[in-house]
């Protein structure tokens, strides 16, 4: 039976709102396919705006994965803002696919990918305006099945009661496999209705479903256990990890925005995981081992995309791209390739001991010569071994040295305020740091022009890392420490007017703290936020402080809780997390034993180049570090 598109009833809206292009869909190599066609329907969601969710490599990628399988097709929705969602709510306009604008209703799995915990009420919005019920126990057959996934999606227990399943880790076979559960579910008849189709999903041992599962607790508030409440679901859940990149060489085709985005580029993942074992990196942890696409994959997805999309930038992306052990014949080969289309690379924030010249050079050659970003994110080099961020004040003052010897002139500095045993003066150190970066920036280049540009924000402790046990500052702590920082930068009469100073104050922090290392109960919370007008947290301009705590103030002491117990307080190694059910390969053991090396100040070598340190992950997930170099080269893919 086809599903009507109800595009007619939202044209008459769009007058009305701020950006309506980002509603109407149609972006070059969107795929649009007949609904009659496909026996299995995903609906992808970004829970933020278009202009934050069109880029986003994962959605991107699963949508491109599952619309080149036959019978099976992939929309994309994402979040309105409020003025359309008041006119929505009004006109009985559900919420929409942007490819076709079909009812999100009408598809078999709503699958959500969460970057940020920060997201959690728009889900609830979307399912409100879809018809969804925001409980996933008071779902029936005739409901998509709403399915988490992204970084966030490592602890889904805050949205436990919302979501009807979780897939943790890379989601390109994860997503097929599941569609052909469900394809051959409907074939038999849709046996034992929507239960016995999330048991068939949950028996896999991938596939997290949280109503098979029952939480039980102690007096004192901590879990005393999570178990299986159903034969035959396993005790544990594992990661999925997707091991040769170049059997995954997706999106092939980018989808090119219609609205401006955050990112105007085309992007390719030069490699997937990292080792270098920063204590506080959530995604360094959860995405081990270290998998890199070869050189020429790389080349032959550049190629590809910008034969598809026109764009004039290619970011090689990953969570440390300098560590590539190509990545200087990557650079060279491609900016030797395009050099006469006049396309710029770019790398995300470069590590300062991966930083070179040539490398630079290479990257901006056919480009713009922007800032360059680093992030030492401990202002002392005690902070930075508890951290295990192995960057030493020497190593940054001879990398920007060079940086403004060869022509830069302004250098972007990251930190992170809050960490683990911090003190003021680990802090104000930030300020000796960049006043000795704008010194040595004027004597190199012989220049006063030189800028440096400090960006501040908030540590907070994250599930499967070292810091998983550590207290959170608070946000009146973390606001007068950096108040002292602001100080200390503006009371300087030489250097002061030469550093910008960015930092987020830390009440989205302490917020984000409570989503990350909650469990079920903090549900209740996110729903009272949802129904008092919640949205887009993420963004300053409509994220409230004064709301989440009012909710939480409501609804946590039912439990005999409050906020602190969620985010103040420490960890010890006996408490059963709300995570510990998951398993992302790492070893709880090795995780606290890393905890008590950061508290001794004790540093840990990448793995990639030093012996195994048994963190688990390959051993247990059966997976290996895959690094080069290979030894090709990037040769140009025709001769002009």
């Amino acid at each position: 039976m086809s599903v009507e598109s109800v595009f007619p009833q939202l044209e008459a809206l769009l007058p009305h709102v701020q950006k309506p292009i980002q509603y109407v869909g149609g972006e070059l190599n969107s795929t649009v396919k007949p609904w009659e066609s496909c026996d299995v329907r995903w609906s992808l969601m970004y829970p933020d705006a278009y202009e934050v969710g069109l880029p986003n490599q994962g959605v991107m990628i699963l949508y491109e994965v599952l619309n080149e399988r036959e019978g099976v097709l992939a929309e994309r929705t994402y979040s309105v803002w409020p003025d359309l969602e008041e006119l929505m709510r009004e006109h009985k306009v559900p919420q929409f696919t942007v490819d076709s604008h079909r009812p999100v209703s009408a598809f078999d799995f709503l699958g959500v990918s969460f970057s940020t915990e920060l997201g959690y009420t728009n889900l609830l919005t979307a399912l409100d305006l879809a018809g969804i019920p925001l409980d996933a126990r008071d779902r029936t057959e005739d409901h998509p099945v709403v399915v988490a996934g992204g970084h966030a999606a490592f602890n889904p227990e805050p949205i436990a009661d919302f979501i009807d399943c979780a897939v943790i880790g890379d989601g390109e076979q994860a997503v097929l496999d599941m569609t052909a559960i469900l394809r051959d579910w409907k074939a038999e008849g849709r046996p034992g209705g929507r239960d016995e189709l999330l048991f068939r999903l949950a028996r896999t041992g991938s596939v997290y479903v949280p109503k098979f599962y029952d939480v039980e607790y102690l007096a004192d508030g901590r879990i005393a256990r999570v178990v299986p409440n159903r034969s035959g679901v396993p005790w544990r859940v594992s990661k999925h990890t997707v091991m040769d990149l170049d059997e995954w060489p997706y999106p092939k085709q980018p989808l090119v925005p219609l609205a401006e985005t955050v990112h105007e580029r085309m992007s390719v993942e030069i490699f997937r995981g990292c080792t270098r074992g920063c204590r506080f990196c959530q995604a360094g942890m959860i995405t081990r081992p270290v998998r890199e696409r070869s050189i020429t994959g790389i080349g032959e997805m550049v190629d590809k995309g910008l034969k598809a999309t026109g764009f004039e930038e290619v970011g090689l992306l990953s969570l440390s791209s300098a560590d590539h052990t190509e990545i200087g014949d990557i650079a060279k080969g491609l900016a030797d390739r395009y050099e006469e289309d006049k396309i710029g690379l770019s790398l995300p924030s470069t590590r300062v001991d991966a930083f070179n010249i040539d490398l630079a050079n290479e990257l901006t050659r056919n480009g713009r010569r922007s800032g360059l970003t680093f992030a030492p994110e401990g202002g002392s080099e005690r902070i930075r071994k508890v951290i295990n961020k192995m960057v030493s004040e020497e190593d940054l003052i001879r990398t920007v040295a060079t940086a403004y010897g060869n022509g830069w002139r302004q250098v972007k500095l990251y930190f992170m305020c809050g960490l683990p045993t911090e003190t003021d003066d680990d802090v104000l150190q930030i300020a000796d740091m960049a006043t000795k970066v704008i010194a040595k920036g004027r004597e190199v280049s012989g220049k006063n022009d030189i800028r440096c540009t400090v960006s501040i924000g908030g540590f907070v402790p994250k599930p499967h890392t070292p810091f998983q046990w550590a207290p959170q500052l608070s946000a009146e702590e973390t606001d007068a420490r950096l108040e002292k920082l602001r100080e200390k930068i503006r009371g300087d009469k030489k250097y002061g007017r030469s550093i910008g100073f960015r930092y987020h104050d830390g009440k989205p922090g302490i917020v984000e703290g409570l989503l990350s290392r909650g469990d079920r109960r903090v549900g209740a919370v996110i729903r009272a936020v949802y129904e008092d007008g919640g949205r887009f947290d993420g963004w300053r301009e409509h994220f409230s402080y004064d709301r989440w705590m009012e909710c939480a103030e409501r609804a946590l002491p039912q439990f005999g809780l409050d906020l602190d117990w969620y985010t103040t307080r420490e960890r010890t190694y006996e408490e059963v997390l709300p995570w510990d059910h998951l398993d992302s390969g790492l070893d709880k053991d090795w995780l606290w034993e890393d905890w008590q090396d950061s508290l001794d100040e004790t540093e840990v070598d990448d793995c990639r180049w030093t012996p195994c340190f048994d963190c688990g992950v390959c051993p247990q997930m059966q997976t290996e570090i895959q690094i080069g170099p290979t030894g090709r080269k990037l040769l140009p893919l025709s001769v002009k």
